[in-house]
């Protein structure tokens, strides 16, 4: 068996039989009906077959009728069958192997992690652990009260020495806070990837799969990420620049808007190709262009679901965060409730940092295999799309679809 090529190797075993299952002895060669391949189901729309029909413009003979509160036989007002053949979608794993819907890629990122709980959540619950330790640690250090930040904060007039001070603690949090964030992203990134890839086919993996799947390209996710970034950074920054550079401010306004917009344009023609790069083991450049090719003519497409996606991550975050945060200024604060009522918000106390930290960690455990997972799907849908990958994926899943599927 053969992977689809360009495909991360999904593994050589099969998917096992359940030794349980008792096969029903076969019917009458005349009640036969034509065999599906396993895995595949028959399509929407498929219309009944149907039987036997008098000729054009002749009724059936006297007797052969149905009679009253009778069925007609099949073919009495059937519809016509369908131009072309059947369609069927094989379905080995958490998606049908087909052009997916919105519904679709949403409830296949959720089938994965269901499915694959264990190696998702080690993942997920791992990287955010990590990321919110070091961010924590980083805000105690940082910009608690005893720090330059909290004496520039309070301080209405501060004077120069107090401003760098200030400056340069909240450039050490953002940094070590920055650094943790993306390297934790490139992980969470890559190794989700590889499971999605598995999912699909309906495989299992571990998370020494997954890593040792995943290792050899993330200097590359990195690098690839770090350049995303710039890419985009530079749309906004450069035509603000120029309008700056030129004295006018009504073309720096105008600026900002178009590098907003050409930011946005650039951020849906490349959001695929982290995806690419991990799947087909391609180098940066050549990722970014295989995003920027797979996206043509679906930009719209893509932009509305990483959109919503966008936002429903950030709603279903900031519904699991906010609460603990309310606990942790009421815990965490010197006068209790009373405090928190008055609006006077409590230090950056351990207690404070630990259950907002423990909100941080769920939020981003649930919310990185649904981001991930959908990059991953529509990556995927694109290229069913646009290169019949279903196919291939089909023959990695060990399902030969029959002539004319």
């Amino acid at each position: 068996m053969s992977d689809a090529p360009g495909w991360t190797s999904p593994g050589s075993q099969p998917p096992e039989q359940d030794p349980d299952r008792t096969t029903a002895p076969a019917p009458p060669p005349h009640q036969q009906q034509p065999q599906q391949p396993q895995g595949w189901t028959a399509g929407p729309g498929v219309p009944p077959q149907p039987g036997p029909q008098a000729p054009y413009g002749q009724q059936a003979p006297y007797g052969q009728q149905p009679g009253y509160g009778q069925q007609p036989p099949a073919g009495w007002g059937a519809p016509p069958p369908a131009w072309g053949p059947r369609e069927y979608a094989a379905k080995p794993g958490v998606i049908p192997l087909r052009p997916l819907g919105l519904g679709e890629i949403l409830d296949g990122a959720v089938s994965t992690a269901r499915a694959h709980w264990r190696t998702v959540l080690a993942i997920s619950l791992g990287i955010a652990v990590v990321i919110q330790l070091l961010s924590s640690v980083a805000m105690k250090l940082w910009l608690s009260e005893n720090s330059g930040f909290a004496a520039l904060e309070n301080n209405p007039d501060p004077t120069a020495e107090e401003l760098r001070d200030g400056l340069a603690d909240v450039g050490a949090f953002s940094s070590v806070a920055g650094i943790a964030t993306l390297i934790g992203s490139v992980l969470a990134t890559a190794m989700l990837t590889i499971v999605v890839s598995r999912a699909v086919l309906g495989r299992s993996v571990t998370l020494g799969e997954a890593w040792d799947d995943s290792r050899r390209q993330l200097h590359r996710l990195l690098g690839l990420t770090l350049l995303t970034g710039l890419i985009v950074v530079a749309a906004v920054a450069v035509p603000v620049l120029l309008g700056v550079l030129l004295g006018s401010p009504p073309i720096a306004i105008l600026g900002l808007i178009g590098g907003i917009v050409l930011a946005v344009w650039l951020w849906v023609r490349l959001s695929l190709a982290a995806p690419a790069l991990m799947l087909e083991r391609q180098g940066v450049f050549t990722a970014l262009r295989r995003s920027y090719k797979l996206v043509s003519n679906s930009w719209w497409r893509i932009f509305g679901i990483q959109l919503l996606i966008t936002v429903l991550v950030t709603i279903v975050a900031g519904m699991l965060d906010i609460p603990f945060t309310v606990i942790a200024e009421i815990v965490g604060s010197d006068g209790g409730f009373d405090s928190f009522i008055s609006g006077s918000l409590s230090d950056l106390t351990w207690t404070y940092l630990l259950i907002s930290g423990i909100g941080a960690v769920i939020s981003s455990a649930i919310t990185l295999p649904i981001s991930a997972g959908v990059t991953a799907l529509l990556y995927i849908d694109q290229r069913i799309r646009r290169e019949a990958l279903d196919l291939e994926l089909a023959r990695a899943a060990g399902i030969t679809p029959q002539p004319g599927s």
